[in-house]
């Protein structure tokens, strides 16, 4: 006999494979795509926000998303595998150091601001496709010498301004 559990996450693996659902943390700022039926018609509402809590428990999963909406601040919980999502798209990722960050609901302004999160460096992007090694691109390997004295030794002796004289 299954479990509930075992159940649970048969159903969020189906709903999974149907739909991808891009990975976010909070403090990041989404856009989700809300289906909206009006009589016979249905159309998509998007509601882009801050990301201020997630809650991960198996098809129970939800997320509240918060923004300034004509100066006053609405929040809204969606489950993450409702029907009613059409699309979900990060938007940019903050950097926050807390999972639940309710204390943004008193700020406003620039003491609500989150940083971002830098995944490029000066807009460099790293490549991840493995690279031939010939003798040509393979960086000279340094060795630090076992005593000291050999570096010591080594190294030219600097003109004192006596022996310039």
């Amino acid at each position: 006999m299954k479990t509930i559990e075992e159940i649970n996450k048969a159903n969020v693996d189906k709903l999974t494979s149907a739909k991808k659902i891009p990975k976010f943390f909070p403090g990041d700022i989404v856009k989700v795509g809300v289906r909206i039926t009006e009589g016979k018609r249905e159309r998509v509402q998007y509601f882009e926000g801050l990301c201020i809590a997630k809650k991960n428990r198996d098809i129970n999963s939800s997320f509240t998303i918060r923004k300034i909406s004509f100066g006053e601040g609405v929040e809204r919980t969606f489950a993450s595998y409702s029907p009613i999502i059409s699309s979900l798209e990060v938007i940019r990722s903050g950097k926050v150091r807390r999972a639940k960050l309710y204390y943004l609901r008193d700020r406003t302004g620039k003491s609500a601001r989150i940083a971002e999160k830098i995944k490029k460096k000066i807009g460099i992007e790293i490549e991840t496709s493995p690279e031939i090694v010939t003798e040509e691109n393979i960086a000279p390997v340094v060795t630090e010498p076992e005593n000291k004295t050999e570096v010591l030794q080594a190294k030219p002796k600097k003109e004192s301004s006596e022996e310039k004289k």
